[in-house]
């Protein structure tokens, strides 16, 4: 789905141990209860090959306009974010990221609605590089994109019409004013 106006920058690929990073937290979760050990037996193997699928079926590229992020087994879904609309990509890393050497990258809009990141890629390769490699686009969008100073014409123009009927409402009121007193 690439036209002649947007080429893929950057297709990002994901580290090898995520699978291993997603199973952990359950599996801490049944050995600590004692009676879900004997559910590791089913977990680990089950859980292992939806997790592989699930990463399999991920995909994030960067093109020149936008990030598509494509994820899910049975319900695929395919974000697409303008690039010019991310305010924020934030890295996040906790003890367990850490032991994993993984981070989470968020992605922030304007415009979203509802709390939290619209986007969130876990386990990106080289995911520094990455995220610098979306900030330059950005940039480069934003700077290529015409100067506003038609913009503010347009605005001042506006305003002056605006203020124009703003005065031809009040010499109306007042006229009626006038003439109800006669």
């Amino acid at each position: 789905m690439e036209n002649n106006q947007e080429r893929i920058i950057k297709q990002a690929h994901f580290a090898d141990n995520l699978s291993r990073y997603w199973l952990t937290p359950l599996t801490i979760i049944l050995i600590l209860s004692i009676v879900g050990i004997p559910l590791l037996l089913l977990w680990l193997p089950l859980g292992s090959y939806f997790i592989q699928r699930y990463i399999n079926n991920m995909s994030t590229e960067l093109t020149s306009k936008k990030l598509v992020v494509r994820k899910g087994i049975f319900t695929r879904t395919e974000n697409t974010v303008p690039l010019d609309k991310i305010t924020d990509m934030a890295l996040i890393q906790g003890p367990l990221m850490r032991f994993f050497k993984l981070h989470k990258l968020t992605i922030e809009t304007a415009g979203q609605s509802g709390n939290g990141a619209l986007l969130s890629l876990t386990g990106i390769v080289d995911v520094e590089e990455f995220r610098s490699l979306v900030l330059e686009q950005k940039e480069k969008l934003n700077q290529a994109k015409p100067s506003n100073n038609q913009d503010e014409n347009n605005d001042a123009s506006v305003i002056s019409i605006l203020q124009q009927i703003s005065a031809t409402l009040e010499r109306i009121e007042a006229n009626t004013n006038h003439n109800k007193n006669d």
